[in-house]
């Protein structure tokens, strides 16, 4: 698991923190950001973005993850996720995260932008469905 510096911890957390700001929550108004810093040391931001049709609507997590991805990285370290109350990544978030890693750091983060949790993904999402569960 990486180990993260106070200064990067912190880094991470505003990043996200100011994402957030720009979340499209109307229904819910419950905004949350994410960013994501990959082994390359890359970050990608995402915001939660509703739909009237709920189903519809993705995650700041996904959206994040989403991004690396189509920018061509699938290796991940650390994700700063921020709302107002410090809630945790929804089960589908976690899924979508343990493909690419158990090992990727989760820094859980309340609007005040106090670390609420820190934990990798397998911490998250125990016996995780994986690809070799497909063999």
């Amino acid at each position: 698991m990486i180990k993260l510096s106070d200064i990067e911890r912190k880094s991470l957390i505003d990043i996200a923190s100011e994402a957030r700001r720009r979340a499209y929550a109307p229904y819910s108004n419950y905004q949350v950001g994410a960013a994501l810093r990959t082994s390359s040391g890359r970050i990608y931001t995402g915001v939660n973005i509703e739909n009237a049709a709920y189903p519809a609507s993705i995650c700041a997590e996904r959206v994040a993850l989403f991004k690396a991805v189509s920018d061509g990285e699938t290796s991940f370290e650390v994700m700063a996720v921020v709302t107002s109350n410090g809630g945790t990544p929804c089960g589908s978030c976690r899924q979508v995260l343990s493909e690419f890693g158990l090992d990727t750091l989760v820094l859980i983060v309340d609007g005040d932008g106090k670390l609420v949790k820190e934990a990798t993904v397998e911490e998250l999402l125990p016996g995780a469905f994986r690809p070799d569960d497909l063999q």
